[in-house]
């Protein structure tokens, strides 16, 4: 392979790789959250989501009500948490706070919060609201987490086959 074309194929993967990184900017813009499309990793909120299901959230609308789906990080933590709204204290001049649960948890969330937190700031813990999901999606990036060597395996693939792609 000549230089010229070795130079084209790796700015063709580059640019594939920033369209990505575009296409999930915007869409953080758009929704307002930081993270505008979760994977559900558990089975707490069966038979509303099962694991591997792809969550579509927004983050526009502050007044989060009683019964609605949201997904938080816990302070000091980085992993989404997909559970049903179960209270919700305050709101109008005074902040919002929400209470959460899984659907198929027995107990609320206040165990899963931040040590001496009771419940959830709505400004600053939740990333969103759940809008849509489309069923078993995310699986591969559970596989990809669970299975390390699948990554490994899955760049090497993507990687030989921009290289020997001919034009």
């Amino acid at each position: 392979m000549q230089p010229r074309q070795l130079a084209a194929q790796i700015l063709n993967f580059a640019l594939v790789l920033s369209t990505a990184f575009m296409l999930w900017k915007g869409l953080s813009v758009v929704t307002d959250s930081s993270s505008p499309i979760v994977v559900v990793l558990s089975g707490s909120m069966e038979p509303a989501f099962q694991r591997g299901d792809l969550l579509f959230l927004w983050n526009r609308g502050m007044d989060t009500q009683v019964g609605e789906i949201v997904v938080y990080n816990v302070r000091g933590k980085d992993i989404p948490i997909v559970h049903r709204v179960v209270r919700r204290f305050g709101g109008g001049d005074s902040p919002l706070h929400l209470l959460t649960k899984g659907d198929n948890n027995a107990a609320d969330d206040t165990e899963l919060y931040a040590r001496g937190q009771s419940y959830l700031d709505r400004s600053q813990d939740v990333v969103g609201s759940v809008v849509g999901y489309v069923p078993f999606v995310g699986y591969v990036t559970i596989l990809l987490s669970e299975y390390p060597w699948l990554k490994k395996v899955m760049l090497g693939f993507m990687a030989l086959t921009v290289v020997m792609q001919r034009e």
